[in-house]
């Protein structure tokens, strides 16, 4: 009984998770099938992507009323990244597991800089209605080829993506990273079914909790501001990097206080200071004039 209920809360957080910020679903759902419910590795990593892949269908419902979801991108995306998926999937069998996973360690890391810091420029931008075509299927076949060598981390790819590279608001890259997830989702399972025996009420069960979470996560996404939800994106990517680093240690050094006190430590210093220096250029930016103002004289600021 008790691990039911830990599966069923944690199975909301994952939707929750993508629903609220379009990523986290597989790095979430493969480890609650394997050390909570007890799933063989290969059956777990299948019945996360039909969790996934189902969750993120219904979780775009809300984002697509409140008009975040930008369709043709969206579909564009995932096909060309389903291609490069293939490709990158052909690729990882001639590199060691452990190169492709402190890679994806190392991405993950620098991927979540970008979007803490975000965009340089401070001028307002139009939002675009739909992407180019060329760059949409670029930044597709991009990510689908990492994803694809390292088997994971569709959603903390996608929506950097959309957000980084496309120029899409945050809220509108997450609604729209829930069409590509779901699209590679449903491709892997589907490649998965042959080889494995699925426990269809488990999966049924955890499906259930997260389409429940994820309802929850849409709400809650068209209700946070852009940065505030785009920093929070970043920092869990920053955490869940960590922690795949960690794994890649060797036994004796990843379960020593020690080391794991120290990226604790740097990993909350690094917090506070971003925090304090994000507050500085708020407060600076605040206080300085807008471009076209008056001063009480009548005449321009002095820069």
């Amino acid at each position: 009984m008790t691990t039911l209920v830990l599966t069923a809360a944690l199975a909301t957080v994952i939707g929750v998770s993508l629903g609220m910020l379009g990523g986290g679903g597989s790095i979430l759902a493969v480890p609650l099938l394997v050390y909570v419910t007890g799933l063989p590795a290969k059956e777990a990593i299948a019945t996360s992507l039909l969790v996934v892949g189902a969750t993120s269908a219904v979780a775009v419902i809300p984002h697509l009323r409140a008009g975040r979801v930008r369709w043709r991108t969206g579909l564009i995306f995932g096909l060309a990244g389903m291609t490069g998926a293939y490709t990158g999937g052909r690729a990882a069998e001639y590199i060691p597991a452990g190169v492709l996973l402190t890679a994806f360690a190392v991405m993950m890391l620098a991927t979540a800089a970008a979007m803490i810091r975000g965009r340089r420029s401070t001028e307002p931008r139009p939002v675009p209605h739909e992407l180019p075509v060329l760059r949409v299927v670029t930044d597709g076949i991009v990510v689908g080829l990492v994803t694809g060598l390292v088997g994971a981390g569709g959603g903390f790819l996608v929506v950097p993506a959309l957000a980084l590279l496309g120029g899409l608001p945050m809220p509108v890259a997450v609604g729209t990273s829930l069409i590509v997830i779901a699209m590679k989702s449903f491709a892997g399972f589907t490649g998965y079914l042959s080889t494995v025996s699925i426990h269809w009420g488990l999966a049924a069960a955890v499906t259930v909790a997260a389409i429940a979470g994820s309802l929850i996560g849409a709400r809650l996404a068209g209700r946070i501001p852009a940065d505030t939800l785009r920093q929070a994106f970043g920092w869990f990517v920053v955490a869940m990097g960590m922690f795949v680093l960690v794994q890649q240690l060797p036994a004796h050094l990843r379960t020593n206080p020690l080391l794991l006190g120290g990226l604790t430590t740097a990993l909350a210093a690094t917090g506070i200071a971003a925090t304090r220096l994000r507050r500085r250029i708020r407060d600076r930016h605040a206080a300085a004039p807008l471009d076209g103002e008056l001063t009480a004289a009548g005449q321009p600021p002095a820069r």
